[in-house]
């Protein structure tokens, strides 16, 4: 069972500044508990994403000798890969591609096509440098915008991206449309369908449903699942202010009451969450 810690897409949306050394004092915190992975930070055009134009200097700030946690940056292009890969500390890149022309073109600049490219251009050299891809399918349940969507839809990318050799595919409900049905049935049928890749759940969604899309997706076979300590960060398209990323506490508490052990340190969990108020609280 591998949970992702996501405080990248915690702080994104966020417009004021949070200073560097926050962001340090804040992930040298996370990097205590013993998460499989913390995604914190991305390398992308500044003036798109101004909240995290510091991630080479946090980076610099973070006490890894003491950890077992792996470091995710996000990336939107081959530029953005190359920057990432100069620093051995990250283990994985990650890309939003999405399913939705629209949000592709939104997200990333790119077509679908181009996006497709780009990922093509980035798992090469992922491979050359020894690093692995993380790509996720955004607007993976449904899109606001009225572009094609099924689950033949996914299906068929997800084919396409392990032609590749992207072995680590996360479903991302990106506005908070997905439900037991959609859940059950992607979840179910691409890991029967490919065994061989890793298939994560990145959900937003309301406090009120999340905890029932985390056992959806546990029903169904997935064992890797990104969330946001308190629920911070989200989709701005989403349109519905309460539609943000799962609580990583919901996450720990459903898999906890399934009998799992996940590894990690309560004490440094909870010292995480108070934590989390220096941060976040401020903007919200």
């Amino acid at each position: 069972m591998k949970i992702i810690e996501c405080p990248r897409d915690a702080m994104q949306g966020i417009g004021e500044f949070i200073p560097t050394e926050k962001k340090i004092k804040y992930l040298n915190q996370l990097l205590k508990i013993g998460f499989d992975t913390i995604d914190f930070g991305s390398f992308v055009s500044p003036k798109v994403i101004p909240q995290l134009r510091d991630t080479a200097d946090v980076l610099k700030g973070l006490n890894l000798d003491e950890t077992n946690s792996k470091l995710l940056a996000i990336i939107a292009n081959k530029r953005g890969a190359e920057d990432a890969l100069k620093f051995q500390e990250i283990d994985y890149l990650g890309f939003p591609f999405s399913i939705s022309e629209t949000f592709q073109q939104r997200n990333t600049n790119k077509s679908i096509l181009e996006a497709l490219n780009s990922l093509n251009e980035i798992q090469e050299l992922c491979v050359k440098n020894n690093r692995v891809l993380v790509s996720y399918i955004s607007m993976g349940f449904g899109n606001p915008y009225g572009d094609p969507f099924d689950e033949e839809i996914v299906a068929k990318f997800t084919g396409i991206l392990k032609s590749m050799g992207i072995t680590i595919i996360s479903l991302a409900d990106t506005i908070g449309v997905s439900d037991r049905d959609n859940i059950t049935y992607l979840f179910e049928n691409l890991i029967n369908d490919h065994p061989d890749v890793e298939f994560g759940a990145h959900l937003h969604s309301n406090p009120n449903t999340a905890r029932d899309k985390i056992k959806y997706a546990y029903q169904a076979g997935c064992r890797r699942f990104d969330g946001a300590i308190r629920g911070f960060g989200g989709c701005p398209m989403a349109k519905d202010d309460l539609v943000g990323n799962i609580a990583t506490e919901q996450i720990v508490s459903y898999l906890e009451a399934e009998g799992l052990d996940l590894g990690i340190n309560k004490l440094e969990f909870d010292n995480s969450v108070v934590a989390s108020s220096a941060v976040f609280d401020h903007y919200h």
